[in-house]
C-alpha cells in the first residue's frame, strides 16, 4: 500500500489512500465511500476490502474521503460538492496514471456519486456500483451511459431492497453484470470477504470477459448469483 499526502479539492485538501498491484497495473479505480453523515469514510470495511481486492487483480485503487469526512477539509454538501470532489480525484488519477483506463467505483451513496460523474466523464471507461442506494438516489447514469457496468449487492440489503436493484438492472443497457451475494446486508457485515471474492471473480478477467454462468460459488462456499 502507498499513501498519498492528499489531493487538492474544491473545498480544500482531500485525504487519500492508494493501493497498488504487486505487478503491472491495468486500470486505476477512483473509489467513493458511503454517506459521510452516516459514518462512511474511505476506511469503511467494505471499501477497504474492495480496494485490496482490486489491487490483487491488477487495478490501482485510489480511495479518498469526501469533504468533511476523516481529515478532508470542508463540510458535507448533499452530494453536489461530493461530485465535485470526485471530479477532482479523477483529475489527479489521470495526472498520476495518464496511460491507464479509469474506473468509477463507489458504495451506497458513493455509488451514486461515482456512477453519476463517471457516466458522463469521457475518461471513465467502466462503472462499478456496490450496494447502490436506489431507495434514496436516482441512478440515471447507470440507466443511460452504455459504459460497461457492474453491480454488486447484498441479498438482504435493508436500505436498498434487492428487488429495486434488479429493477434498475433491467433498465440498464448492455454490457452489464449483476452479482447478488446471498445473506449479505447493506454494509456486508461479516461478509466483506465474500464481497472481495466477488470483486476478484467479476473483474479479475474483465479485459477478456468470459461467458457467465447463471450461478457461481465463492471460495468459502457463499453463493453469488450473476446475471449477464
Amino acid at each position: 500500500m502507498e499513501r498519498l499526502r492528499g489531493i487538492a479539492g474544491p473545498a480544500g485538501l482531500l485525504e487519500t489512500r492508494l493501493d497498488v498491484p504487486a505487478g503491472p497495473a491495468r486500470a486505476v479505480a477512483v473509489m467513493a465511500h458511503p454517506h459521510t453523515q452516516y459514518g462512511g469514510t474511505m476506511q469503511t470495511r467494505a471499501i477497504h476490502e474492495t480496494a485490496k481486492a482490486l489491487a490483487r487483480v491488477g487495478v490501482v485503487a485510489l480511495r479518498f474521503n469526501f469533504r468533511g469526512a476523516g481529515a478532508s477539509a470542508g463540510a458535507f454538501d448533499e452530494g453536489r460538492g461530493e461530485q465535485d470532489d470526485y471530479r477532482a480525484v479523477l483529475d489527479a488519477a489521470q495526472q498520476h496514471y495518464p496511460n491507464l483506463p479509469m474506473w468509477a467505483v463507489g458504495m451506497s451513496f458513493g455509488a451514486w456519486v461515482a456512477t453519476t460523474v463517471g457516466a458522463t466523464d469521457p475518461r471513465v471507461t467502466t462503472l462499478v456500483a456496490i450496494a447502490p442506494a436506489v431507495s434514496h438516489y436516482d441512478f440515471a447514469g447507470l440507466r443511460t451511459s452504455g459504459k460497461p457496468a457492474f453491480v454488486i449487492h447484498g441479498e438482504l440489503d435493508e436500505l436498498a431492497p434487492v428487488r429495486l436493484v434488479r429493477a434498475l438492472y433491467a433498465e440498464m443497457p448492455e454490457p452489464k453484470d449483476l452479482v447478488v451475494i446471498e445473506g449479505a446486508d447493506h454494509v456486508f457485515d461479516g461478509m466483506t470477504s465474500s464481497l472481495a471474492e466477488a470483486i476478484e471473480d467479476l473483474l479479475g478477467d474483465y479485459v477478456c470477459k468470459r461467458n457467465h454462468d447463471d450461478t457461481k460459488s465463492t471460495k468459502n462456499g457463499t453463493k453469488v448469483t450473476t446475471h449477464g
